[in-house]
């Protein structure tokens, strides 16, 4: 989260400026466009500042937030005091960065701050969907049913990230050992064969001729290679950094083949499991949706919920703007007009969320069936190539010492 500097015309003209903190500047915009006023200008002005515990170094993983969820919520249930809870879980922590966050959260606690409004102070840990969670149960009264759907739903999350990593672990490593044995075959072995062509003076085929200036480049100008890959890198994070970068990546990711669809159907399980979770916390419409278009991960599905936030307001359903932006299938908008019909909302995106998660669990089985032989057929190719434009010399020289011997 950070804090943009903006310039607005009211409806009478008059020119206003201000500050105000937001997931992006779109999200900023379309916060200040409700309430009728005109953009001039909005900039980044600062990033929200945390206290020293949330600037330290290592990071809090979904499964401390989960286990500290789960226990929080536990002695809450049983009448103990919050700032006792505090207390006993930064002591039971084992994260020391998350100890450090709970001993600080405890004593603005014990200064009168409330519970969401302190851990809003480290968004780096704390997502707007905890705050939103953690404020609703406050207002609620029901702080512990708050902190059981935040660890239900970060266990969720955790599941599904852990089934993406562990469908792209073999493929990876089949990747790297391809990427390994080319380059030793290219480096080590081409070189000595390079030798015997050139005491043969023997005609280069043009597979050859490529492969061997391939790998004298590699041998002798193997810091360019670095070089260019680093700056390749440097220059790819720099880029998806900016606003068009941020935005084109997205809508790339959305529409790569094979794995275009794949993230497509996990943005839309985040989506309904997000807006379920904070719906049946008791987080207005409003409110919820605003936090989920923070929180799915994709600029060009997030202006679409926002989009949809901006029609609510205006007294449509949201099904009708979720539809028109073409990236919600027709199912799920069906299923939240229905959602919206009966009052169950929050029960049909529960089910969308189980549906989408069962297709998410369903792709990644059927590529990574898919992606085995694609990866060992690239694997075969590439060293069938080597050693084919390896032995193509080979055929001529042995032909030349044939032809020389029947002389």
């Amino acid at each position: 989260m950070a804090i943009y500097a903006y310039t607005v015309r009211d409806g009478a003209g008059t020119i206003k400026q201000g500050t105000s903190d937001g997931e992006s500047d779109a999200v900023v915009a379309r916060r200040l466009q409700e309430q009728g006023f005109t953009i001039v200008k909005i900039e980044q002005a600062r990033a929200v500042k945390t206290k020293s515990a949330g600037a330290g170094f290592g990071r809090v993983k979904l499964a401390d937030l989960s286990i500290f969820c789960r226990q929080f919520s536990t002695m809450i249930d049983a009448g103990v005091s919050l700032v006792r809870c505090l207390s006993v879980l930064g002591q039971q922590t084992v994260n020391p960065k998350l100890r450090r966050i709970i001993a600080e959260i405890e004593n603005d606690v014990q200064g009168g701050q409330t519970l969401s409004k302190s851990m809003a102070k480290y968004p780096n840990v704390f997502s707007n969907l905890f705050i939103g969670l953690i404020r609703a149960g406050e207002v609620g009264g029901a702080l512990e049913e708050s902190l059981q759907r935040l660890s239900s739903f970060l266990e969720k999350d955790m599941e599904l990230k852990r089934k993406v990593k562990a469908a792209m672990t073999y493929p990876t490593i089949v990747m790297v050992m391809a990427v390994v044995i080319v380059l030793g075959l290219v480096t080590f072995v081409l070189p000595t064969f390079m030798g015997m062509f050139k005491d043969f003076k023997v005609e280069m085929p043009a597979m050859t001729s490529m492969l061997m200036a391939f790998s004298n480049f590699l041998t002798s100008k193997w810091y360019l290679m670095i070089g260019i890959l680093v700056a390749a890198f440097i220059s790819f994070k720099f880029f998806v950094k900016t606003r068009v970068g941020s935005r084109l990546f997205d809508r790339f990711k959305l529409k790569v083949p094979v794995f275009g669809n794949l993230n497509h159907k996990i943005s839309l399980s985040r989506f309904a499991r997000t807006l379920s979770t904070l719906l049946i916390s008791g987080v207005p419409i409003l409110q919820a949706l605003e936090t989920v278009a923070g929180t799915v991960s994709n600029e060009i599905i997030s202006d679409a919920i926002l989009e949809a936030r901006a029609r609510i307001r205006e007294g449509d359903r949201i099904g009708d703007p979720l539809q028109k932006s073409g990236l919600f299938p027709p199912m799920v908008v069906q299923m939240i007009s229905i959602g919206e019909e009966s009052g169950s909302l929050d029960q049909m995106l529960t089910k969308v969320a189980e549906f989408y998660e069962q297709e998410v669990d369903a792709a990644l089985e059927s590529l990574t069936a898919a992606i085995e032989p694609i990866m060992i057929v690239g694997l075969g190719g590439a060293v069938g190539f080597i050693v084919v434009a390896m032995f193509m010399p080979m055929v001529g020289i042995i032909s030349s010492l044939s032809s020389g011997s029947d002389e």
